[in-house]
């Protein structure tokens, strides 16, 4: 969800059949740094009491597969800073487990 009006907001909102809100921001990287803008940055920090995660895909040219780390918003700082060394609440390799996935970032209760 690309948008000017609101500088920051994550890539994807998710309504659950819960009648709960979710929002993942996406990233991709080739390395083990994490390119954060600083409006992205504020808009997570400013949301880190609710569902906010940060997925990030990882392909470096040294590895055969992909790999997956999914951080809450309450990591944002510390991510952007330190890259892929903060420790994931999910870790996983392609291919991905998206229950896994699912369960961690829409739970059911």
């Amino acid at each position: 969800m690309e948008t000017w009006a609101l500088p920051g907001i994550p890539d994807l909102l998710v309504f659950d059949e819960l009648g709960k809100f979710h929002f993942i921001e996406l990233k991709h990287t080739t390395t083990n740094k994490v390119e954060l803008r600083p409006h992205q940055v504020a808009w997570l920090s400013r949301h880190d009491k609710g569902s906010c995660w940060i997925w990030v895909r990882q392909k470096k040219r040294s590895m055969k597969k992909s790999k997956v780390y999914i951080y809450h918003a309450r990591q944002v700082v510390d991510l952007r800073l330190d890259g892929l060394s903060v420790e994931p609440f999910y870790e996983g390799e392609d291919p991905f487990d998206f229950d896994a996935i699912f369960n961690l970032t829409f739970p059911h209760s």
